[in-house]
Protein backbone atom coordinates (compact mmCIF):
# COMPACT_ATOMS: atom_id res chain seq x y z
CA UNK A 1 0.00 0.00 0.00
CA UNK A 2 3.05 2.21 -0.23
CA UNK A 3 3.43 5.17 -2.58
CA UNK A 4 6.37 5.47 -4.97
CA UNK A 5 7.64 8.33 -7.16
CA UNK A 6 10.61 8.52 -9.51
CA UNK A 7 11.70 11.35 -11.80
CA UNK A 8 14.19 11.50 -14.66
CA UNK A 9 14.71 15.10 -15.75
CA UNK A 10 16.86 17.03 -18.23
CA UNK A 11 17.49 19.61 -15.51
CA UNK A 12 18.08 19.06 -11.83
CA UNK A 13 14.96 18.80 -9.69
CA UNK A 14 14.99 19.71 -6.00
CA UNK A 15 14.48 16.90 -3.52
CA UNK A 16 11.78 19.03 -1.91
CA UNK A 17 9.89 19.21 -5.20
CA UNK A 18 10.03 15.44 -5.56
CA UNK A 19 8.86 14.98 -1.96
CA UNK A 20 5.91 17.29 -2.71
CA UNK A 21 4.85 14.82 -5.42
CA UNK A 22 5.24 12.01 -2.88
CA UNK A 23 3.09 13.89 -0.39
CA UNK A 24 0.18 13.60 -2.82
CA UNK A 25 0.47 9.81 -2.36
CA UNK A 26 0.77 9.85 1.42
CA UNK A 27 -2.74 8.36 1.71
CA UNK A 28 -1.05 5.10 0.63
CA UNK A 29 1.08 4.96 3.77
CA UNK A 30 2.59 7.31 6.31
CA UNK A 31 4.74 5.16 8.60
CA UNK A 32 7.94 6.56 7.10
CA UNK A 33 9.36 8.02 3.90
CA UNK A 34 12.66 8.43 2.11
CA UNK A 35 14.53 9.81 -0.90
CA UNK A 36 17.56 8.77 -2.98
CA UNK A 37 19.29 10.07 -6.12
CA UNK A 38 21.95 8.97 -8.60
CA UNK A 39 24.60 10.99 -6.76
CA UNK A 40 24.29 8.43 -3.97
CA UNK A 41 22.41 10.61 -1.48
CA UNK A 42 19.82 8.77 0.59
CA UNK A 43 17.69 10.23 3.39
CA UNK A 44 15.03 8.46 5.46
CA UNK A 45 12.51 9.71 7.99
CA UNK A 46 10.08 8.13 10.46
CA UNK A 47 6.50 9.38 10.41
CA UNK A 48 4.60 11.74 8.16
CA UNK A 49 6.17 14.13 5.66
CA UNK A 50 4.83 17.30 7.27
CA UNK A 51 7.27 18.96 9.63
CA UNK A 52 10.38 17.06 8.55
CA UNK A 53 13.54 18.96 7.62
CA UNK A 54 14.42 17.61 4.20
CA UNK A 55 17.82 18.51 2.78
CA UNK A 56 17.40 20.57 -0.38
CA UNK A 57 19.34 18.52 -2.95
CA UNK A 58 19.13 18.80 -6.72
CA UNK A 59 19.39 15.78 -9.00
CA UNK A 60 18.39 14.79 -12.52
CA UNK A 61 17.29 11.32 -11.38
CA UNK A 62 15.75 10.52 -8.01
CA UNK A 63 13.24 8.20 -6.35
CA UNK A 64 11.18 8.49 -3.17
CA UNK A 65 8.78 6.37 -1.18
CA UNK A 66 6.14 6.64 1.53
CA UNK A 67 5.67 3.42 3.50
CA UNK A 68 2.89 1.37 4.98
CA UNK A 69 4.82 -1.35 6.78
CA UNK A 70 4.29 -5.02 6.00
CA UNK A 71 7.63 -6.75 6.64
CA UNK A 72 9.55 -5.23 9.53
CA UNK A 73 8.60 -2.57 12.06
CA UNK A 74 8.49 1.18 11.62
CA UNK A 75 12.19 2.02 11.84
CA UNK A 76 14.62 4.10 9.81
CA UNK A 77 16.43 0.91 8.78
CA UNK A 78 13.22 -0.55 7.38
CA UNK A 79 12.28 2.65 5.55
CA UNK A 80 12.78 2.93 1.79
CA UNK A 81 14.87 3.43 -0.31
CA UNK A 82 17.03 0.36 0.31
CA UNK A 83 20.50 -0.05 -1.10
CA UNK A 84 22.96 -2.85 -1.87
CA UNK A 85 26.25 -3.52 -0.06
CA UNK A 86 28.20 -1.08 -2.22
CA UNK A 87 25.72 1.79 -1.86
CA UNK A 88 25.43 2.06 -5.64
CA UNK A 89 21.97 0.56 -6.17
CA UNK A 90 18.81 2.04 -4.62
CA UNK A 91 15.31 0.55 -4.81
CA UNK A 92 11.80 1.45 -3.73
CA UNK A 93 8.95 -1.00 -3.81
CA UNK A 94 5.19 -1.26 -3.37
CA UNK A 95 3.91 -4.79 -2.83
CA UNK A 96 5.08 -7.98 -1.17
CA UNK A 97 7.80 -10.41 -2.25
CA UNK A 98 6.33 -13.60 -0.81
CA UNK A 99 9.46 -15.75 -1.10
CA UNK A 100 11.90 -13.06 0.04
CA UNK A 101 13.29 -15.23 2.85
CA UNK A 102 14.52 -17.84 0.39
CA UNK A 103 16.10 -15.17 -1.82
CA UNK A 104 17.60 -13.46 1.21
CA UNK A 105 19.14 -16.70 2.43
CA UNK A 106 20.69 -17.24 -1.00
CA UNK A 107 22.09 -13.70 -1.02
CA UNK A 108 23.56 -14.12 2.47
CA UNK A 109 25.33 -17.28 1.32
CA UNK A 110 26.83 -15.22 -1.49
CA UNK A 111 28.22 -12.75 1.06
CA UNK A 112 25.61 -9.98 1.08
CA UNK A 113 24.97 -8.07 4.32
CA UNK A 114 21.43 -6.99 5.19
CA UNK A 115 20.50 -4.01 7.35
CA UNK A 116 16.71 -4.29 7.46
CA UNK A 117 13.90 -6.78 8.10
CA UNK A 118 12.09 -5.91 4.88
CA UNK A 119 11.34 -7.97 1.81
CA UNK A 120 12.38 -4.98 -0.34
CA UNK A 121 16.08 -5.01 0.53
CA UNK A 122 16.56 -8.36 -1.21
CA UNK A 123 15.90 -6.60 -4.55
CA UNK A 124 18.93 -4.32 -4.22
CA UNK A 125 21.23 -7.22 -3.31
CA UNK A 126 19.76 -9.43 -6.03
CA UNK A 127 20.61 -6.88 -8.71
CA UNK A 128 24.01 -6.17 -7.17
CA UNK A 129 24.83 -9.87 -7.39
CA UNK A 130 23.76 -10.51 -10.97
CA UNK A 131 24.60 -7.31 -12.85
CA UNK A 132 28.24 -8.25 -12.27
CA UNK A 133 27.90 -10.74 -15.11
CA UNK A 134 24.60 -9.98 -16.88
CA UNK A 135 22.98 -6.96 -18.55
CA UNK A 136 20.28 -5.48 -16.33
CA UNK A 137 17.58 -6.57 -18.79
CA UNK A 138 18.57 -10.22 -18.21
CA UNK A 139 18.58 -9.71 -14.45
CA UNK A 140 15.03 -8.37 -14.65
CA UNK A 141 14.05 -11.53 -16.56
CA UNK A 142 15.51 -13.80 -13.90
CA UNK A 143 13.98 -11.74 -11.10
CA UNK A 144 10.52 -12.16 -12.60
CA UNK A 145 11.08 -15.92 -12.75
CA UNK A 146 12.26 -16.20 -9.16
CA UNK A 147 10.21 -13.59 -7.26
CA UNK A 148 6.74 -14.57 -6.06
CA UNK A 149 4.09 -12.02 -5.15
CA UNK A 150 3.13 -8.53 -6.30
CA UNK A 151 5.42 -5.59 -6.79
CA UNK A 152 5.97 -2.23 -8.42
CA UNK A 153 9.69 -1.44 -8.27
CA UNK A 154 11.83 1.55 -9.19
CA UNK A 155 15.59 1.00 -9.25
CA UNK A 156 18.39 3.49 -9.83
CA UNK A 157 22.15 3.03 -10.06
CA UNK A 158 24.68 5.63 -8.99
CA UNK A 159 25.86 7.86 -11.89
CA UNK A 160 23.35 6.24 -14.28
CA UNK A 161 20.73 8.65 -15.69
CA UNK A 162 18.02 6.00 -15.95
CA UNK A 163 15.22 4.61 -13.81
CA UNK A 164 14.52 0.90 -14.18
CA UNK A 165 10.83 0.26 -13.51
CA UNK A 166 8.97 -3.03 -13.44
CA UNK A 167 5.71 -4.32 -12.08
CA UNK A 168 3.53 -7.32 -11.42
CA UNK A 169 0.24 -6.79 -9.64
CA UNK A 170 0.89 -3.46 -7.93
CA UNK A 171 -0.03 -0.27 -9.83
CA UNK A 172 2.53 1.79 -11.76
CA UNK A 173 2.13 4.61 -14.28
CA UNK A 174 4.47 6.84 -16.29
CA UNK A 175 3.78 10.55 -16.71
CA UNK A 176 5.31 11.90 -19.92
CA UNK A 177 6.40 15.53 -19.54
CA UNK A 178 8.55 18.07 -21.34
CA UNK A 179 12.15 17.27 -20.53
CA UNK A 180 11.10 14.99 -17.69
CA UNK A 181 9.38 11.66 -17.16
CA UNK A 182 7.76 10.76 -13.85
CA UNK A 183 6.93 7.31 -12.52
CA UNK A 184 4.41 6.86 -9.71
CA UNK A 185 1.88 4.58 -8.05
CA UNK A 186 -0.93 6.62 -9.57
CA UNK A 187 -1.51 9.67 -11.72
CA UNK A 188 -2.35 11.92 -8.78
CA UNK A 189 1.37 12.27 -7.98
CA UNK A 190 1.98 14.26 -11.18
CA UNK A 191 -1.48 15.29 -12.40
CA UNK A 192 -0.54 18.95 -11.87
CA UNK A 193 2.50 18.54 -14.17
CA UNK A 194 1.36 16.46 -17.15
CA UNK A 195 -1.80 14.88 -18.52
CA UNK A 196 0.03 12.46 -20.84
CA UNK A 197 0.40 9.04 -19.25
CA UNK A 198 1.33 5.45 -20.01
CA UNK A 199 -0.11 2.70 -17.83
CA UNK A 200 2.03 -0.33 -17.11
CA UNK A 201 0.38 -3.67 -17.85
CA UNK A 202 1.18 -6.87 -16.03
CA UNK A 203 4.77 -8.15 -16.18
CA UNK A 204 6.18 -5.09 -17.91
CA UNK A 205 9.60 -3.48 -17.58
CA UNK A 206 10.63 0.00 -18.65
CA UNK A 207 13.88 1.91 -18.91
CA UNK A 208 13.05 5.58 -18.36
CA UNK A 209 15.25 8.61 -19.12
CA UNK A 210 14.49 12.34 -19.17
CA UNK A 211 13.14 12.37 -22.75
CA UNK A 212 12.99 8.68 -23.67
CA UNK A 213 11.48 5.46 -22.44
CA UNK A 214 11.51 1.87 -23.66
CA UNK A 215 8.95 -0.72 -22.61
CA UNK A 216 9.33 -4.49 -22.59
CA UNK A 217 6.94 -7.35 -21.94
CA UNK A 218 8.30 -10.26 -19.92
CA UNK A 219 6.76 -13.25 -21.64
CA UNK A 220 8.87 -14.98 -20.17
CA UNK A 221 11.75 -13.26 -21.99
CA UNK A 222 11.93 -9.56 -22.72
CA UNK A 223 10.12 -8.39 -25.82
CA UNK A 224 9.91 -4.70 -26.79
CA UNK A 225 6.33 -3.41 -26.76
CA UNK A 226 4.79 -0.25 -28.15
CA UNK A 227 2.80 1.70 -25.61
CA UNK A 228 0.10 4.27 -26.26
CA UNK A 229 0.15 7.61 -24.50
CA UNK A 230 -3.23 8.33 -22.91
CA UNK A 231 -4.44 11.91 -22.53
CA UNK A 232 -6.12 12.03 -19.14
CA UNK A 233 -8.87 14.39 -18.07
CA UNK A 234 -8.30 15.17 -14.43
CA UNK A 235 -10.61 17.71 -12.82
CA UNK A 236 -9.63 17.15 -9.20
CA UNK A 237 -7.73 19.89 -7.45
CA UNK A 238 -5.34 19.54 -4.53
CA UNK A 239 -7.61 19.40 -1.49
CA UNK A 240 -6.86 21.38 1.66
CA UNK A 241 -8.54 21.31 5.07
CA UNK A 242 -9.60 24.94 4.68
CA UNK A 243 -11.17 26.07 7.96
CA UNK A 244 -11.65 22.53 9.29
CA UNK A 245 -9.50 20.79 11.90
CA UNK A 246 -9.42 17.53 9.93
CA UNK A 247 -10.13 16.24 6.46
CA UNK A 248 -12.69 13.81 7.90
CA UNK A 249 -15.10 16.50 9.09
CA UNK A 250 -14.58 18.48 5.89
CA UNK A 251 -15.41 15.42 3.81
CA UNK A 252 -18.48 14.64 5.95
CA UNK A 253 -19.71 18.19 5.36
CA UNK A 254 -19.03 17.89 1.61
CA UNK A 255 -21.58 15.09 1.22
CA UNK A 256 -24.57 17.20 0.10
CA UNK A 257 -22.49 18.64 -2.75
CA UNK A 258 -20.98 15.24 -3.58
CA UNK A 259 -24.48 13.77 -3.83
CA UNK A 260 -25.64 16.58 -6.13
CA UNK A 261 -22.56 16.11 -8.34
CA UNK A 262 -23.18 12.37 -8.60
CA UNK A 263 -26.87 12.70 -9.45
CA UNK A 264 -26.14 15.26 -12.17
CA UNK A 265 -23.42 13.03 -13.59
CA UNK A 266 -25.65 9.93 -13.64
CA UNK A 267 -28.42 11.86 -15.39
CA UNK A 268 -26.17 13.45 -18.01
CA UNK A 269 -22.40 12.73 -18.46
CA UNK A 270 -22.57 9.10 -17.36
CA UNK A 271 -26.01 8.27 -18.73
CA UNK A 272 -24.61 6.18 -21.61
CA UNK A 273 -22.44 4.14 -19.24
CA UNK A 274 -25.37 3.69 -16.90
CA UNK A 275 -27.57 2.52 -19.79
CA UNK A 276 -24.84 0.05 -20.79
CA UNK A 277 -24.67 -1.27 -17.23
CA UNK A 278 -28.45 -1.60 -17.10
CA UNK A 279 -28.36 -3.65 -20.31
CA UNK A 280 -25.59 -5.86 -18.90
CA UNK A 281 -27.70 -6.54 -15.80
CA UNK A 282 -30.80 -7.35 -17.87
CA UNK A 283 -28.88 -9.85 -20.00
CA UNK A 284 -27.20 -11.58 -17.04
CA UNK A 285 -28.62 -14.39 -14.95
CA UNK A 286 -27.20 -12.97 -11.73
CA UNK A 287 -25.16 -10.06 -10.40
CA UNK A 288 -22.24 -10.59 -8.01
CA UNK A 289 -20.56 -7.71 -6.22
CA UNK A 290 -16.91 -7.90 -5.16
CA UNK A 291 -15.76 -5.41 -2.55
CA UNK A 292 -13.92 -4.88 0.75
CA UNK A 293 -14.34 -2.70 3.85
CA UNK A 294 -16.87 0.12 3.53
CA UNK A 295 -17.37 -0.77 -0.13
CA UNK A 296 -18.52 -4.22 0.98
CA UNK A 297 -21.06 -2.67 3.34
CA UNK A 298 -22.32 -0.57 0.42
CA UNK A 299 -22.58 -3.73 -1.67
CA UNK A 300 -24.78 -5.36 1.01
CA UNK A 301 -27.21 -2.51 0.50
CA UNK A 302 -26.90 -2.95 -3.27
CA UNK A 303 -27.95 -6.59 -2.85
CA UNK A 304 -31.00 -5.46 -0.87
CA UNK A 305 -32.01 -2.80 -3.41
CA UNK A 306 -31.62 -5.03 -6.49
CA UNK A 307 -33.23 -8.11 -4.95
CA UNK A 308 -36.28 -5.97 -4.14
CA UNK A 309 -36.78 -5.36 -7.88
CA UNK A 310 -36.36 -9.02 -8.81
CA UNK A 311 -32.69 -9.12 -9.82
CA UNK A 312 -30.79 -12.06 -8.33
CA UNK A 313 -27.84 -10.39 -6.60
CA UNK A 314 -25.09 -11.61 -4.28
CA UNK A 315 -21.97 -10.08 -2.79
CA UNK A 316 -18.62 -11.45 -1.77
CA UNK A 317 -15.80 -10.04 0.32
CA UNK A 318 -12.99 -9.77 -2.19
CA UNK A 319 -10.37 -11.63 -0.15
CA UNK A 320 -12.70 -14.66 0.07
CA UNK A 321 -14.14 -14.45 -3.43
CA UNK A 322 -12.42 -17.59 -4.71
CA UNK A 323 -13.76 -19.54 -1.72
CA UNK A 324 -17.37 -18.53 -2.42
CA UNK A 325 -17.32 -18.55 -6.21
CA UNK A 326 -20.73 -17.90 -7.79
CA UNK A 327 -19.72 -16.98 -11.33
CA UNK A 328 -20.16 -18.35 -14.83
CA UNK A 329 -20.58 -16.78 -18.26
CA UNK A 330 -24.12 -15.71 -17.31
CA UNK A 331 -22.83 -13.69 -14.36
CA UNK A 332 -22.15 -9.97 -14.22
CA UNK A 333 -19.45 -9.12 -11.69
CA UNK A 334 -19.54 -5.56 -10.33
CA UNK A 335 -16.39 -4.51 -8.50
CA UNK A 336 -16.76 -1.70 -5.96
CA UNK A 337 -13.63 0.14 -4.85
CA UNK A 338 -13.00 3.73 -3.77
CA UNK A 339 -9.42 3.76 -5.04
CA UNK A 340 -9.85 1.37 -7.95
CA UNK A 341 -6.59 -0.23 -6.79
CA UNK A 342 -7.78 -2.55 -3.99
CA UNK A 343 -5.53 -5.58 -4.42
CA UNK A 344 -8.01 -8.16 -3.09
CA UNK A 345 -10.57 -6.95 -5.65
CA UNK A 346 -8.01 -6.94 -8.48
CA UNK A 347 -6.92 -10.48 -7.56
CA UNK A 348 -10.55 -11.64 -7.66
CA UNK A 349 -11.07 -10.09 -11.10
CA UNK A 350 -7.96 -11.59 -12.67
CA UNK A 351 -8.74 -14.33 -15.12
CA UNK A 352 -12.53 -14.19 -14.95
CA UNK A 353 -12.84 -12.03 -18.05
CA UNK A 354 -11.19 -14.81 -20.07
CA UNK A 355 -13.96 -17.14 -18.83
CA UNK A 356 -16.60 -14.98 -20.50
CA UNK A 357 -17.60 -13.17 -17.32
CA UNK A 358 -18.53 -9.53 -17.83
CA UNK A 359 -17.01 -6.98 -15.42
CA UNK A 360 -18.42 -3.62 -14.37
CA UNK A 361 -17.15 -1.33 -11.62
CA UNK A 362 -17.98 1.56 -9.35
CA UNK A 363 -14.85 3.58 -8.54
CA UNK A 364 -13.91 7.07 -7.39
CA UNK A 365 -10.50 7.35 -9.07
CA UNK A 366 -10.42 7.60 -12.88
CA UNK A 367 -7.93 5.54 -14.89
CA UNK A 368 -7.43 3.18 -11.95
CA UNK A 369 -6.61 -0.49 -12.51
CA UNK A 370 -10.11 -1.75 -11.73
CA UNK A 371 -11.68 0.80 -14.04
CA UNK A 372 -9.35 -0.28 -16.84
CA UNK A 373 -10.20 -3.96 -16.23
CA UNK A 374 -13.93 -3.26 -16.62
CA UNK A 375 -16.25 -3.52 -19.61
CA UNK A 376 -18.11 -0.52 -18.22
CA UNK A 377 -17.39 1.68 -15.21
CA UNK A 378 -19.31 4.28 -13.22
CA UNK A 379 -17.41 7.03 -11.43
CA UNK A 380 -19.08 7.79 -8.09
CA UNK A 381 -18.00 11.46 -8.33
CA UNK A 382 -17.23 11.88 -4.62
CA UNK A 383 -14.12 13.96 -5.28
CA UNK A 384 -10.80 13.46 -3.57
CA UNK A 385 -11.06 11.88 -0.12
CA UNK A 386 -7.95 12.35 2.04
CA UNK A 387 -9.07 10.82 5.34
CA UNK A 388 -8.59 7.05 5.62
CA UNK A 389 -12.23 6.65 6.66
CA UNK A 390 -14.68 6.42 3.76
CA UNK A 391 -17.41 9.02 4.29
CA UNK A 392 -18.57 10.75 1.11
CA UNK A 393 -17.33 7.81 -0.98
CA UNK A 394 -19.49 5.40 1.03
CA UNK A 395 -22.56 7.61 0.65
CA UNK A 396 -22.03 7.98 -3.10
CA UNK A 397 -21.48 4.24 -3.53
CA UNK A 398 -24.78 3.55 -1.77
CA UNK A 399 -26.55 6.21 -3.83
CA UNK A 400 -25.13 4.84 -7.10
CA UNK A 401 -26.37 1.35 -6.24
CA UNK A 402 -29.80 2.69 -5.31
CA UNK A 403 -29.95 4.71 -8.53
CA UNK A 404 -29.08 1.58 -10.49
CA UNK A 405 -31.92 -0.30 -8.77
CA UNK A 406 -34.14 2.73 -9.45
CA UNK A 407 -33.73 2.05 -13.18
CA UNK A 408 -35.52 -1.26 -12.54
CA UNK A 409 -38.31 0.18 -10.37
CA UNK A 410 -36.81 0.72 -6.90
CA UNK A 411 -38.53 3.78 -5.40
CA UNK A 412 -36.87 6.70 -3.64
CA UNK A 413 -36.92 10.49 -3.84
CA UNK A 414 -33.78 11.37 -5.79
CA UNK A 415 -33.90 15.11 -5.39
CA UNK A 416 -34.10 15.77 -1.64
CA UNK A 417 -31.20 13.64 -0.39
CA UNK A 418 -28.81 16.63 0.02
CA UNK A 419 -31.40 18.38 2.20
CA UNK A 420 -31.88 15.24 4.29
CA UNK A 421 -28.13 15.07 4.91
CA UNK A 422 -28.10 18.73 5.94
CA UNK A 423 -30.79 17.96 8.53
CA UNK A 424 -28.37 15.59 10.30
CA UNK A 425 -25.87 18.43 10.67
CA UNK A 426 -28.54 20.27 12.71
CA UNK A 427 -28.07 17.63 15.44
CA UNK A 428 -24.31 18.15 15.65
CA UNK A 429 -24.39 19.66 19.17
CA UNK A 430 -26.24 16.60 20.46
CA UNK A 431 -23.66 14.35 18.77
CA UNK A 432 -20.78 16.27 20.39
CA UNK A 433 -22.33 15.81 23.86
CA UNK A 434 -22.75 12.09 23.28
CA UNK A 435 -19.14 11.81 22.07
CA UNK A 436 -17.95 13.08 25.46
CA UNK A 437 -19.67 10.07 27.05
CA UNK A 438 -18.50 7.52 24.51
CA UNK A 439 -14.82 8.42 24.62
CA UNK A 440 -14.41 6.40 27.83
CA UNK A 441 -16.16 3.29 26.51
CA UNK A 442 -14.24 0.14 25.57
CA UNK A 443 -17.04 -1.61 23.66
CA UNK A 444 -19.96 -0.41 21.56
CA UNK A 445 -22.55 -2.57 19.80
CA UNK A 446 -24.64 -1.43 16.85
CA UNK A 447 -27.74 -3.43 15.97
CA UNK A 448 -30.06 -3.38 12.99
CA UNK A 449 -32.28 -5.68 10.97
CA UNK A 450 -32.99 -6.06 7.29
CA UNK A 451 -31.81 -3.23 5.09
CA UNK A 452 -30.21 -1.27 7.98
CA UNK A 453 -27.97 -4.14 9.10
CA UNK A 454 -25.18 -3.05 6.67
CA UNK A 455 -25.29 0.42 8.26
CA UNK A 456 -24.75 -1.17 11.69
CA UNK A 457 -21.60 -2.78 10.31
CA UNK A 458 -20.45 0.43 8.66
CA UNK A 459 -20.85 2.50 11.85
CA UNK A 460 -18.93 -0.19 13.76
CA UNK A 461 -16.10 -0.04 11.24
CA UNK A 462 -15.83 3.73 11.61
CA UNK A 463 -15.66 3.50 15.41
CA UNK A 464 -12.93 0.87 15.19
CA UNK A 465 -10.68 2.51 12.63
CA UNK A 466 -10.96 6.16 13.74
CA UNK A 467 -12.03 6.18 17.43
CA UNK A 468 -10.08 2.99 18.36
CA UNK A 469 -13.12 1.52 20.14
CA UNK A 470 -14.01 -2.14 19.85
CA UNK A 471 -17.32 -2.00 18.01
CA UNK A 472 -19.50 -4.72 16.57
CA UNK A 473 -22.27 -4.22 14.04
CA UNK A 474 -24.72 -7.07 14.07
CA UNK A 475 -28.19 -8.31 13.21
CA UNK A 476 -30.62 -7.62 16.02
CA UNK A 477 -31.96 -11.15 15.78
CA UNK A 478 -28.53 -12.59 16.57
CA UNK A 479 -28.24 -10.92 19.99
CA UNK A 480 -29.77 -13.82 21.88
CA UNK A 481 -27.42 -16.24 20.12
CA UNK A 482 -24.43 -15.21 22.19
CA UNK A 483 -23.82 -11.47 22.25
CA UNK A 484 -26.31 -10.73 25.05
CA UNK A 485 -23.78 -12.37 27.38
CA UNK A 486 -21.56 -9.32 26.83
CA UNK A 487 -24.19 -6.73 27.73
CA UNK A 488 -23.53 -5.23 31.17
CA UNK A 489 -24.61 -2.04 32.92
CA UNK A 490 -23.68 0.95 30.81
CA UNK A 491 -22.52 -0.87 27.67
CA UNK A 492 -23.55 1.40 24.75
CA UNK A 493 -25.80 -0.14 22.12
CA UNK A 494 -26.70 1.98 19.09
CA UNK A 495 -30.02 0.67 17.78
CA UNK A 496 -31.14 1.48 14.23
CA UNK A 497 -34.95 1.56 14.45
CA UNK A 498 -36.98 2.25 11.29
CA UNK A 499 -40.57 2.85 12.31
CA UNK A 500 -41.92 -0.11 10.31
CA UNK A 501 -39.66 -2.58 12.17
CA UNK A 502 -41.24 -3.82 15.41
CA UNK A 503 -38.72 -6.66 15.85
CA UNK A 504 -35.76 -4.34 16.39
CA UNK A 505 -37.74 -2.63 19.17
CA UNK A 506 -37.97 -6.01 20.92
CA UNK A 507 -34.22 -6.53 20.48
CA UNK A 508 -33.60 -3.06 21.95
CA UNK A 509 -35.75 -3.89 24.97
CA UNK A 510 -33.73 -7.10 25.50
CA UNK A 511 -30.58 -4.99 25.73
CA UNK A 512 -32.22 -2.43 27.99
CA UNK A 513 -33.39 -5.16 30.38
CA UNK A 514 -29.76 -6.16 30.90
CA UNK A 515 -28.52 -2.67 31.67
CA UNK A 516 -27.41 -1.61 28.19
CA UNK A 517 -27.14 2.10 27.41
CA UNK A 518 -29.51 2.58 24.47
CA UNK A 519 -28.74 5.11 21.73
CA UNK A 520 -31.51 4.92 19.11
CA UNK A 521 -31.29 6.27 15.58
CA UNK A 522 -34.89 6.31 14.43
CA UNK A 523 -37.69 7.87 12.44
CA UNK A 524 -40.25 6.46 14.89
CA UNK A 525 -41.74 9.21 17.11
CA UNK A 526 -42.79 6.58 19.65
CA UNK A 527 -39.16 5.75 20.52
CA UNK A 528 -38.19 7.75 23.57
CA UNK A 529 -34.69 7.58 25.03
CA UNK A 530 -32.64 10.57 26.26
CA UNK A 531 -29.89 10.18 23.64
CA UNK A 532 -31.96 9.35 20.58
CA UNK A 533 -31.32 10.74 17.11
CA UNK A 534 -34.24 11.51 14.83
CA UNK A 535 -33.92 10.97 11.08
CA UNK A 536 -36.91 12.53 9.38
CA UNK A 537 -37.64 10.32 6.39
CA UNK A 538 -39.97 7.60 5.20
CA UNK A 539 -37.60 6.18 2.57
CA UNK A 540 -35.30 3.31 3.46
CA UNK A 541 -32.44 4.66 1.31
CA UNK A 542 -32.64 8.01 3.11
CA UNK A 543 -32.76 6.26 6.47
CA UNK A 544 -29.58 4.34 5.61
CA UNK A 545 -27.63 7.37 4.41
CA UNK A 546 -28.76 9.62 7.25
CA UNK A 547 -28.02 6.98 9.90
CA UNK A 548 -24.56 6.36 8.50
CA UNK A 549 -23.81 10.10 8.68
CA UNK A 550 -24.88 10.15 12.34
CA UNK A 551 -22.33 7.36 12.80
CA UNK A 552 -19.65 9.30 10.90
CA UNK A 553 -20.13 12.41 13.02
CA UNK A 554 -20.29 10.44 16.25
CA UNK A 555 -17.05 8.68 15.33
CA UNK A 556 -15.34 11.93 14.39
CA UNK A 557 -16.22 13.79 17.58
CA UNK A 558 -15.42 10.78 19.79
CA UNK A 559 -11.99 10.49 18.20
CA UNK A 560 -11.50 14.24 18.54
CA UNK A 561 -12.34 14.01 22.25
CA UNK A 562 -9.63 11.35 22.53
CA UNK A 563 -7.13 13.53 20.62
CA UNK A 564 -6.49 10.80 18.04
CA UNK A 565 -4.85 11.14 14.58
CA UNK A 566 -8.21 11.17 12.84
CA UNK A 567 -7.19 11.45 9.19
CA UNK A 568 -4.34 8.93 9.40
CA UNK A 569 -5.18 6.31 12.04
CA UNK A 570 -2.52 3.88 13.19
CA UNK A 571 -1.77 0.79 11.11
CA UNK A 572 -4.11 1.78 8.26
CA UNK A 573 -3.84 3.36 4.83
CA UNK A 574 -6.40 4.71 2.37
CA UNK A 575 -5.59 2.47 -0.57
CA UNK A 576 -5.13 -1.22 0.23
CA UNK A 577 -2.82 -2.35 -2.57
CA UNK A 578 -1.47 -5.51 -0.92
CA UNK A 579 -3.26 -8.75 -0.11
Amino acid sequence: MCGIVGIASRNKVSSREVIEMLKRLEYRGYDSFGYANIEGTCEKFIGRIDGKKITDIGSKVSICHTRWSTHGGVTKANSHPHNDCSGNIFVIHNGIIENYLQIKEDMIKKGHRFKSQTDTEIIAHYFEEYIKSLPIEKVVETFFKEAKGEFAILLIIKDDNKIYAFKRGSPLVLGVGKGKNILASDIYAFSNITDDVIFFNEDEFAIVEDSNYTFYKIDPKLKPVKKDVVKIQWAQKEETKEEYDHYMIKEIKEQPEAVKRLLTSLQYEQKNNLDSLKKMIKTSKRVVFIAAGSSYHASLLGVSFLNKVGIETHTSIASEFKTFNLIDDNTLVIAISQSGETMDVIEALRGIKQKGVKIASLVNVPYSTIQRMSNVSINIQAGQERCVAATKTFTNQVLTLAYLAHLFGYEFNVNNIPEKIESIFDQEDHIKKLAKKLKYKKDIYIIGRGYVYPIAREIALKLKEIAYIHAEGMMGGELKHGTLALIEDGVPVISLIPKEDRSIISNTKEVEARGGYIIPITNNPEINYPDKFIVKTDYELHFCIMSSIVGQLLTYYTAKEKNLPIDMPRNLAKSVTVK
